[in-house]
């Protein structure tokens, strides 16, 4: 999306159309009437109007009076009704400025060009008309002359127009403002100034001066009593909302969302300020918030905001309808945008590009590449950026060679390190190696021609190398980087490299070339071994040598270094461990691989409650015969067991015997009845 800047501050001057003088231009009316309302001045000429219907100065004045009222459509209506008494000459000034009112430009233009004698109200009028159609450099000369051969009170108004001018430029059209020595001593020029400053890309020296700007406004408008702090801030919303715009182009999107969100609860007049304010925040949304983008739309939509922005900032604006448009799935309403931008605009890049983004949305990828390539067709000079798009949508669909060919019909960009780069990774995605070289051959063909000294000449001949050693195409690699040492004797990168790949094809041939190679000693670095290798950062520390004497030295002197067995490590023994009991020799076995292992019983648990009358037990009586178990000779203890327990000292009666888990299920239980009651039984 694209954001846009607040225009510079441009005032209006001397266009309010007076009485002059101690009597009235009529003749018919002394001064002190002078000083009633146009009203009764108008009434005053309809009676003489009645009188002599074709009387120029009763007609002038009543014009002059209708302009007074804001009459500007009236006043025009009789200047046309009129034309045989009321001539160019005789009205022109009046005639131009209801037009220029009434937001007829080009007519005023006209008007003003046609009279025969250029006063000093035409001139005036005729830099305004020349600033709102945007004829930048006509209106700075125009300036200039008023200021020349001007003296009056006006003269700073004028010179805050001029700096507006200057600054227009720098921000629509990109010239570099030249230095017109203003002192910026109001808080229009120094505004001004920081919007052209804006226009150069100096962001910080231009919020320097929007936050003078803002203290001289402060200081005065609060010299008037009757200035109230929300009409200072009023007047100072066009500041902060450039400001805002600033921190914008800084990344500080969340400060600057709050400042425009703070100009819009002040509900200014100035219905320009609040279209582009709206522009910014939609840009800060994007696809995001889209809800609040739509409100923030009606704003640019406000009766009168095309005479107040410039006509980037209305096709920004439009460019971002659009947009949100296709964001909401409003396609009608985007192609419908967009149609009417290009028809406008049709050298134009971005409505095609939203046209062709509201296509593919709508999965219509082969329409969308056909319509930019028609656009090309077209419009050569923009055939790049066109084409560089139909290549990214045609890796999206999966067709690398087919962007590769795109990529590849682009001229201008063949011989580009980004371009060759992108076009030798895609083609080796693809595995078509003699492709890959292919665009290396014709980059380096490119530079040798027309740039044959260039670094990224050579650059591209050692990646032309790298590349074919790589996938094997080591003669073509070779001849590459012999080119290199030609013109690079001195390089041993290069040398060793060639060396190298020589190795590979022709060892005698690698052989003879070794002989270039530069000694040891002259290659040799002053560096200190022993700090290198004790640095912080290395990763192998030599430890010191430490003295050898008696039988170590005879040791050292021996058939070599012995290693020092490792002492194995006691194994833990478990807790309950008993060096009298012999451990069982089938402890590492799994439990059912196990000898003595029979299985596991089913209702062990069960089996040990009684059941039954009280008493009674599943269990045969014999059982559980007291004078059968003490007579019972006792079992063997299993491995690993201690020593037999005697069966008649330990045996629990049935009634003694608690069932296994009963505590353990009666807490579960309690715990079961806390969580489920509710004060209820």
């Amino acid at each position: 999306m694209l954001y846009v800047a607040l225009g510079p501050w441009h005032s209006v001057l001397c266009l309010e159309v007076k009485c002059q003088g101690k009597v009235c231009p009529c003749g018919y009316l002394p001064a002190p009437l002078v000083q009633l309302s146009s009203r009764h001045v108008s009434t005053v000429h309809a009676s003489v109007l009645q009188i002599n219907k074709d009387d120029v100065t009763a007609l002038q004045c009543k014009v002059v009076c209708l302009i007074q009222n804001g009459n500007f459509k009236e006043a025009l209506g009789i200047i046309n009704t009129h034309t045989k008494v009321l001539t160019s000459d005789v009205i022109a000034f009046e005639k131009a400025y209801c037009e220029y009112r009434l937001n007829r430009i080009e007519s005023a233009l006209k008007t003003i060009q046609s009279a025969s004698q250029q006063t000093d109200k035409l001139k005036e009028l005729y830099g305004q008309v020349l600033y709102r159609l945007e004829r930048y450099d006509d209106c700075l000369a125009a300036y200039r002359d008023l200021i020349r051969n001007s003296q009056d009170e006006y003269e700073e108004e004028r010179k805050t127009n001029l700096s507006a001018v200057v600054a227009a430029q720098s921000t629509w059209e990109k010239v570099v403002p030249e230095d017109l020595g203003l002192r910026e001593a109001t808080y229009e020029l120094c505004y001004n100034s920081a919007c052209a400053l804006i226009g150069q890309g100096k962001l910080n020296e231009a919020m320097k001066k929007l936050q003078k700007a803002e203290e001289l406004c402060r200081q005065s408008l609060s010299e008037d009593s009757d200035v109230t702090e929300e009409d200072i801030e009023a007047e100072l919303a066009i500041i902060h909302g450039q400001m805002a715009y600033i921190m914008q182009l800084q990344g500080r999107t969340e400060d600057a969302l709050q400042l425009y969100n703070q100009i819009i609860k002040l509900k200014p007049t100035d219905v320009g300020l609040l279209a582009v304010i709206a522009n910014n925040i939609i840009t800060i949304n994007k696809d995001q918030n889209v809800f609040d983008s739509k409100k923030k739309v009606k704003l640019t939509n406000a009766e009168g905001v095309e005479h107040k922005l410039s006509k980037k900032q209305l096709q920004a604006i439009e460019f971002n309808k659009a947009l949100l448009a296709m964001y909401t799935n409003q396609a009608d309403q985007c192609r419908k945008l967009s149609a009417s931008l290009q028809s406008q605009s049709p050298e134009h890049l971005l409505p095609v590009l939203i046209q062709a983004a509201q296509l593919c949305r709508e999965k219509q990828h082969a329409k969308a590449v056909g319509l930019l390539q028609d656009f090309a067709d077209q419009h050569p000079a923009n055939a790049a950026e066109i084409k560089l798009t139909m290549a990214q949508l045609k890796i999206a669909q999966g067709s690398v060679t087919k962007a590769c060919m795109i990529l590849r019909s682009i001229e201008e960009l063949q011989h580009k390190p980004g371009m060759v780069s992108a076009l030798v990774t895609m083609y080796s995605h693809e595995e078509d190696i003699d492709s890959a070289i292919e665009v290396f051959t014709q980059a380096i063909q490119w530079y040798q021609q027309y740039q044959p000294k260039s670094p990224v000449h050579l650059s591209l001949i050692r990646e032309a190398a790298n590349f074919k050693l790589k996938h094997g195409r080591k003669k073509e690699a070779i001849s590459d980087l012999e080119e290199l040492w030609k013109q690079n004797p001195k390089d041993v990168h290069t040398l060793a490299q060639l060396i190298s790949a020589y190795s590979l094809v022709d060892p005698e041939k690698a052989k003879v070339l070794s002989k270039h190679l530069p000694s040891s000693d002259t290659m040799s670095l002053k560096v200190d071994v022993d700090a290198l290798e004790n640095s912080h950062g290395a990763t192998y520390v030599r430890k010191k040598a430490g003295k050898l004497t008696g039988d170590n030295q005879q040791k050292e002197q021996g058939q070599g270094e012995v290693k020092k067995k490792k002492k194995k490590k006691k194994g833990k023994l478990p807790k309950n461990y008993d060096p009298k009991v012999t451990p069982d020799p089938e402890r590492w076995l799994p439990m059912r691989e196990r000898s003595y292992y029979r299985g596991r019983k089913k209702g062990k648990k069960k089996d040990q409650v009684g059941k039954g009358t009280q008493g009674s037990t599943t269990t045969g009586s014999s059982e559980l015969d007291a004078s059968r178990t003490a007579s019972s000779p006792p079992t063997s203890p299993r491995p690993g067991s201690g020593a037999a327990v005697s069966a008649t000292s330990n045996v629990i009666p049935p009634r003694h015997q608690k069932p296994a888990g009963a505590p353990a299920t009666k807490k579960k239980q309690q715990q079961k009845k806390k969580k489920g009651s509710k004060g209820g039984w």
